[in-house]
């Protein structure tokens, strides 16, 4: 009996110091590789084709990026070749346009990088696009877009200007604002050579982007203006002031952009990236998490330790509705920070839906340059979007007017 309590003791401690050196084990290889088991899991339910990353880096032109990404995708929907437009191109008509609006309205008006998905919309209907290799526009020895010194030496330009009190504004200006354009973007090309044929940029996007620009539109959802009828977005990037926002009931947005997807359109998303629980929230500070969501608990709620806390699995988030939208809206807590490219949708390991989304920050991401947005983030951090008028659902297309 003895020796079988013996042989028992001994067969646990074994056991126990098998146990004990295979977690040793595991923690050292864990620590190894710097691996650890991912908060979210995604599935793809549905997905529509896109063009690859690319890396807007020190500007603000994601209203750009986003939405040459979208009609980009229009094309392939269409059963067009893959094409890389440049987006400098257009950011490069776009600039003194928006300078001449500043200086009449004498610095009353935005002049920043930012802007809206119609804006690319109007410059491509008006000087047409050219591909990425004829105009880069990155005149400044480095291999990455930045804006930074360009758009201090512009605003100084116009700064000066408005500061001359009495004196007489001069047709000069303009000429010098454009040359720092192309000294910092280079000189837009009047003709170009294409795959053996010459071009003018209006002829190209004729030949290659045969798209009916007018059949693009935006919407929103907010309550200070009746549904279902357009009106001007109160938004400082919509510097145009433009009136032609659709305004439907955030119920409908959901439909609007599940719809879209379901059928092989994508769209463009404009809103608020500034929350500590968006990409690079509260976890990895270099690659973010990759993730958006809206947590029951707000931050500034939180204590010290919930917001040091290490978050390990699916949060539990908030249920949206129109009056949260609109105090958010009204509060400034969400305002027009950025825009990306909604190419799909996923479902996490809990079955919630996310939205898959295309960013312009390049592939040193944790998603390889996708963000993923929770259904309660989509939903209330929306501004704006862009699609086109055949992915709307047909019962909200006709409440709108569309044909």
């Amino acid at each position: 009996m003895k020796t079988k309590m013996n042989v028992s003791k001994l067969v646990l401690i074994l056991m126990i110091i098998t146990l004990i050196s295979f977690n040793g084990i595991a923690k050292e290889k864990k620590a190894k590789d710097g691996k650890e088991k991912p908060v979210y899991v995604f599935t793809v339910d549905t997905e529509v084709k896109r063009t690859p990353v690319k890396n807007q880096y020190r500007t603000g032109t994601c209203w750009c990026f986003s939405t040459v990404s979208y009609l980009e995708s229009e094309l392939l929907r269409l059963g067009k070749e893959e094409l890389d437009l440049s987006e400098m191109f257009v950011v490069r008509h776009t600039y003194p346009l928006k300078a001449l609006n500043y200086i009449q309205l004498h610095g009353k008006a935005n002049h920043s990088q930012g802007g809206q998905s119609h804006d690319v919309i109007d410059q491509i209907r008006q000087y047409g696009i050219v591909p990425e290799e004829v105009y880069p526009g990155m005149n400044i020895d480095e291999n990455r877009h930045n804006h930074g010194e360009m758009t201090t030496v512009l605003q100084g330009i116009l700064d000066a200007i408005l500061q001359q009190k009495g004196a007489r504004v001069t047709p000069r200006w303009q000429e010098a604002y454009e040359a720092v354009l192309d000294i910092y973007l280079g000189k837009v090309p009047e003709n170009f050579t294409y795959k053996g044929k010459t071009y003018t940029p209006k002829t190209f996007a004729q030949e290659y982007v045969p798209l009916n620009l007018d059949d693009y539109v935006e919407l929103t959802s907010y309550t200070h203006h009746p549904f279902y009828q357009k009106f001007r977005l109160e938004l400082p990037d919509n510097w145009t002031y433009n009136e032609n926002y659709y305004n439907v009931p955030m119920a409908d947005l959901e439909k609007i952009a599940d719809y879209a997807l379901k059928n092989g359109y994508s769209f463009v998303w404009d809103g608020d990236v500034s929350e500590k629980d968006f990409s690079g929230g509260r976890s990895d500070k270099d690659h973010g998490t990759g993730y958006a969501v809206v947590p029951e608990k707000d931050w500034e709620d939180m204590t010290k330790d919930e917001r040091s806390e290490k978050v390990t699995k699916p949060v539990k988030e908030k249920e949206i509705t129109q009056e949260m939208r609109q105090k958010t809206f009204a509060n400034y807590t969400t305002t027009d920070d950025h825009l990306m490219h909604i190419v799909g949708i996923v479902h996490d390991q809990t079955g919630a839906k996310f939205y898959l989304t295309k960013n312009s920050g390049g592939f040193d991401q944790a998603y390889k340059g996708y963000v993923y947005l929770s259904r309660p983030y989509f939903l209330l951090k929306l501004t704006a979007m862009m699609v086109h008028k055949d992915a709307l659902p047909p019962d909200i297309k006709e409440k709108l007017g569309l044909k």
